[in-house]
């Protein structure tokens, strides 16, 4: 567990020297989006008494050092008042130089129009759809509360730190945050601090027009401690923080009451401050104003430079203290020790892949999600940093780890979390949890409410982040629960999201071998797609071992005499049509080829001349797929797919009627060969 750090001492604020700095940061951001001609801000210059409060005197962060494991973090849910964070980490010494500052929104820049993953800067995750950010805080301060649990030690407390997290009135009316607040609360994560910049704001005017609700309630009945301040009042701020940080079973909301365009004398509390340049005009009244030189841009007093870099000095001191305190874990508990060190690596355990069974051939095989679960279940036992679950659906989806306890209130030794039937909210917070450090993680849920969590896909594959999702349940064959739950067009959208590996194991081996691809990815998000019907599972020793998996396509059965009249492509448990089908094509004289094609995007990454050796030039193709056909004509001449719905019925009846069958097969084929 992480225990209380004791009664904060109440910073000593200086109230002329505090000015400065906020003005500062006021200042840079109307400076760098007037040269831009681009940008929003009022919300930098609203919250940046607040931010720069918690920045300054309450978070533990060394500029030297961003990826110091026991840092406090500060996610920008407001990804759009980026330029608070990059002011911030400018002014404070991170690798954030003033040319970065001047290239505001700038191919190349370091300072994106909203904070892309950065971690060597300072930029904890990447924000801008608002309510990720939230979310993202929500799985960092639980990732803080697993690791806590699993390593602190009586007298040595090395997970000690907090999750903050600034987000706007529109971040709290997207509805992950809802979800994301709720489990936050559900969970009793003491360590989240997040404060809501509450502008009474939005880009269509007051937010009034369509937000009405009473926030401080809604948060209460979620769990949280909240208080409600004067945004601008750095005393109350501080007070307000320190409060917050001695609440340690729910996690705190800071209502902070700003003004947008704090000290712009004509668009303070207006929408046209929200997201465009004030102008020149309004920046120099602003800045005449707020008591600030007009020229040069991008002004700074050497005194804010001297007080905000203090934080390099005392940066270094905290992690000196933290690291004496891990020597001393170290020697009284070695074998934790490299525990803790293996996971923050991103190591795998050695000989992790043996746990991973081999299944025997049977005509009437298993569904490769109950393949899946043996396979995760297999792995739970020996990678103990794997851990996940899924949105209200862990039999369906197999993905409960048996003999390990759940995540539930106040209880963090757990490594099954049950997000609920909150999608949205378990992709945002596998992001965190992931972005967070040394944890593996996965969910589950079915394919067609990958619809739910395609923004924190997306992003995952944005940042490099290497969370894995279990989507079962996915195509037609799910049946008799109709078109509304089979996954018709969820493949090829699923595809076209950059850097997300989509894989469609055909047999309980491909899923096996799915899984250690999917571990040892690194560099992005992977995704799993497995059936809820069951499969053959197929006879290795008459085909091609499943390990061709890896590359994305491989031959798994050959024509037999010589080179094949025709290819067969097939995905998932369309591969066994195809493999029947090639039998009565085989008997017909047609010499047939079948390839499995697990992943478009393993195959892509091949070398042309494996390419070109699986899917042979000038020999007509065939792709099987119980999904929309689109991109499938980049491989083959003709496609069995889906241009409908599917529809309520059992699934070997749906399968036949939409025409999925071998006759289908063998008759598109000799079609398309002209037999």
């Amino acid at each position: 567990m992480i225990v209380a750090q004791g009664t904060p001492k109440l910073p000593a604020l200086n109230p002329e020297l505090d000015q400065l700095c906020v003005n500062a940061i006021r200042a840079l951001t109307m400076d760098a989006v007037e040269q831009a001609r681009s940008g929003h801000p009022g919300m930098p210059m609203g919250m940046a008494d607040a931010a720069y409060v918690l920045w300054r005197y309450f978070m533990r962060h060394n500029p030297r050092n961003p990826l110091w494991p026991n840092r406090d973090r500060l996610v920008l849910s407001a990804g759009h008042g980026s330029m608070l964070l990059y002011a911030l980490l400018h002014l404070s010494g991170y690798d954030m130089p003033m040319e970065e500052i001047q290239r505001f929104r700038q191919w190349g820049s370091a300072t994106p129009g909203h904070p892309e993953y950065d971690p060597h800067r300072g930029v904890e995750t990447t924000t801008g759809p608002l309510g990720q950010g939230f979310a993202n805080a929500v799985g960092m301060a639980l990732a803080a509360h697993l690791l806590a649990e699993r390593f602190n030690r009586p007298g040595f407390p090395i997970v000690d730190h907090f999750v903050y997290a600034i987000a706007s009135d529109g971040d709290l009316m997207e509805g992950i945050s809802h979800e994301a607040a709720s489990l936050a609360g559900h969970w009793g994560l003491g360590r989240l601090i997040v404060l809501y910049d509450d502008n009474d704001v939005s880009i269509d005017g007051p937010t009034d027009l369509a937000f009405t609700e009473d926030v401080a309630g809604r948060f209460r009945a979620y769990g949280w401690h909240v208080l409600d301040l004067d945004g601008h009042d750095r005393a109350a701020v501080a007070q307000a923080l320190a409060e917050a940080q001695q609440v340690e079973d729910r996690p705190s909301l800071l209502i902070c009451h700003t003004h947008i365009a704090y000290g712009s004398p004509n668009k303070q509390d207006r929408a046209e401050a929200h997201g465009a340049p004030l102008g020149a005009e309004e920046v120099r009244r602003t800045k005449e104003r707020l008591g600030w030189p007009v020229e040069p841009p991008f002004y700074v007093p050497e005194a804010v430079y001297a007080h905000m870099r203090g934080l390099i000095e005392e940066g270094a001191r905290w992690e000196a203290e933290w690291r004496a305190r891990w020597e001393g874990y170290a020697a009284a508990y070695p074998e934790l020790a490299a525990e803790w060190e293996r996971w923050w690596r991103g190591e795998l355990p050695e000989g992790w892949e043996e746990a991973i069974p081999t299944f025997p051939p049977s005509p009437d095989g298993m569904a490769t999600r109950a393949a899946s679960g043996k396979v995760l279940n297999a792995l739970a036992k020996v990678i103990p940093n794997l851990v996940g679950g899924s949105a209200d659906l862990m039999e369906s989806t197999q993905t409960y780890l048996h003999g390990f306890p759940a995540v539930g209130r106040g209880r963090f030794d757990g490594r099954n979390i049950h997000f609920g039937v909150r999608e949205h909210a378990m992709g945002g917070i596998l992001n965190g949890m992931s972005l967070y450090g040394p944890f593996r993680v996965y969910g589950g849920t079915f394919l067609v409410f990958s619809d739910y969590m395609r923004p924190s896909i997306r992003l995952a594959a944005m940042m490099r982040r290497p969370v894995i999702y279990v989507f079962t349940h996915d195509s037609i064959a799910v049946g008799e629960d109709g078109p509304t739950h089979q996954p018709v067009e969820h493949l090829t959208a699923l595809r076209a999201i950059p850097n997300l590996w989509v894989i469609r194991p055909a047999d309980a081996n491909e899923v096996a071998e799915a899984w250690k691809v999917a571990l040892r990815r690194r560099d992005g998000p992977v995704a799993l797609i497995l059936t809820r019907q069951k499969v053959p599972t197929f006879d290795r020793r008459e085909l091609a071992p499943a390990s061709g998996l890896a590359r994305g396509a491989y031959v798994l059965a050959e024509a037999r005499d010589g080179k094949p009249d025709l290819i067969l492509i097939a995905t998932g448990s369309e591969v066994a049509l195809a493999l029947a089908a090639r039998e009565q094509l085989e008997a017909q004289g047609i010499r047939t080829r079948v390839v499995s094609m697990p992943s478009w995007e393993l195959f892509e990454a091949q070398p042309e001349e494996y390419r070109r050796a699986v899917l042979l030039p000038g020999i007509p193709r065939l792709a099987i797929e119980a999904g929309i056909p689109w991109g499938w004509y980049r491989y083959a001449d003709a496609v069995i797919g889906l241009e409908r719905f599917g529809a309520s019925a059992p699934y070997p009846e749906v399968y036949r009627r939409l025409g999925f069958t071998v006759e289908r097969i063998v008759e598109e084929a000799r079609r398309l060969i002209g037999r």
